[in-house]
């Protein structure tokens, strides 16, 4: 028989996503909407001391505006720059909250706590199915763990563990993202960049080599970059991070998020 009728051609499953602000996306696929670090403050200074942390942008679309979510994917609940005040009363309103055990066991409520690679089977209201694989990150450099506590990124998965979209939460490069890139294959992945620097000359997430690092070691994914505007500490844009790519001549694998406005993407599966 013809091998090129046996051919299965991929189909393709079309992801929203919507940057609200910072840390912040609204990603809807396969009937489910999913919010990460919900951060809805408004502009101001935060907090002086041990970290400077003054906020210089609000959300782009208002809390009372984002409508349903199905669950929250949370990084870690200890820095007001990924879960704020307003946030916080965002939680209650998901089915579930997706975060480290530590802050499952502060928040309490709906929160789920994943360990690095423990998957969970997520299904909505509809019936609409999805998988949730915590990922291991750093927030910063060897070390840094007492300091900045636990972190964790998520992996989302449609038709199996990972197989759609990783989100990086807070983190550095380091051979725990290698590993996540060993076991998974997302579609598209979506870095936490900046190149914060809250606490002195070194930085608590991903600078532009960090996010090329991610980009080689998930070749057939689609790159977004959020958590890179809004808050003085960050000290690499987003335009900074798409001269870094274009310069390496992998500019097109880089997706530009603006503020408030929905980008519809297809993957294949």
């Amino acid at each position: 028989m013809n091998a090129l009728l046996d051919t299965v051609a991929p189909t393709e499953t079309s992801v929203g996503l919507t940057l609200i602000g910072g840390p912040t996306a609204l990603i809807e696929i396969g009937g489910l909407r999913l919010l990460t670090d919900p951060t809805f403050d408004p502009p101001g200074l935060f907090q002086k001391q041990p970290v400077h942390m003054e906020k210089t942008e609000g959300p782009a679309i208002a809390i009372d505006d984002i409508g349903p979510v199905d669950a929250v994917l949370l990084s870690h609940d200890q820095h007001l720059d990924n879960l704020d005040r307003s946030g916080r009363g965002l939680l209650a309103k998901a089915a579930a909250t997706f975060t480290t055990v530590d802050g499952a066991q502060r928040l309490g409520g709906n929160a789920r706590g994943l360990q690095p690679f423990e998957t969970v089977e997520f299904v909505n209201q509809a019936g609409d199915k999805l998988f949730v694989t915590g990922a291991p990150a750093r927030h910063g450099p060897a070390g840094i763990e007492p300091i900045s506590g636990e972190v964790i990124g998520l992996l989302i998965g449609r038709e199996q563990p990972g197989d759609a979209i990783y989100v990086t939460g807070d983190t550095v490069w380091y051979d725990g993202i290698a590993e996540i890139a060993r076991r998974y294959s997302p579609k598209l992945v979506i870095v936490f960049t900046g190149s914060a620097k809250p606490r002195g000359p070194f930085r608590m997430t991903m600078d532009s080599n960090d996010a090329i690092e991610t980009a080689h070691a998930f070749p057939q994914a689609k790159i977004v970059a959020v958590h890179n505007r809004g808050w003085v500490h960050f000290k690499e844009s987003q335009a900074d991070l798409a001269f870094s790519f274009d310069t390496l001549g992998i500019g097109a694998r880089l997706i530009s998020l603006e503020p408030g406005k929905r980008v519809e993407l297809a993957l294949p599966f």
